[in-house]
């Protein structure tokens, strides 16, 4: 199995880690604080677990060059926001127009850097890998 084959079956780990987190956040942290001070410390957390969880990848399966990293991340963020479109609507029931709103950064929604960092992670992995 190629790099990019492993690095897109490997997203499922990232799915994983957002559900547990989310969970997390609503069963646990949510019944002590707002739902946007939830979403923004569930935000740096997954953050956090993400950096963690593609740190671990990069060192079991070494990015070949930096073109192969953005088509990592590419993958990734497609596969991400198809997933939470799809995911938030079909099975969670969320409104289209709810599920926007975590993309307004003006009312403090900060999801968008969690696509950032997918984007941009196994780049940056691949640049500090030794």
């Amino acid at each position: 199995m190629n790099t990019l084959s492993v690095y897109a079956i490997s997203w499922t780990g990232m799915v994983i880690l957002a559900v547990l987190n989310g969970t997390v956040r609503e069963k646990v942290y949510r019944l002590y604080m707002t739902e946007l001070s939830a979403h923004q410390l569930s935000t740096l957390i997954l953050f956090i677990l993400f950096g963690v969880y593609i740190w671990i990848l990069t060192g079991m399966y070494q990015i070949e060059s930096s073109s192969q990293a953005f088509v990592i991340g590419g993958v990734w963020v497609s596969l991400t926001i198809v997933f939470e479109f799809i995911f938030g609507h079909f099975v969670m029931g969320h409104t289209w127009g709810t599920l926007l709103q975590d993309y307004n950064l003006r009312k403090g929604r900060i999801w968008l850097l969690i696509l950032i960092w997918v984007t941009v992670a196994p780049y940056v992995f691949y640049r500090v890998r030794p």
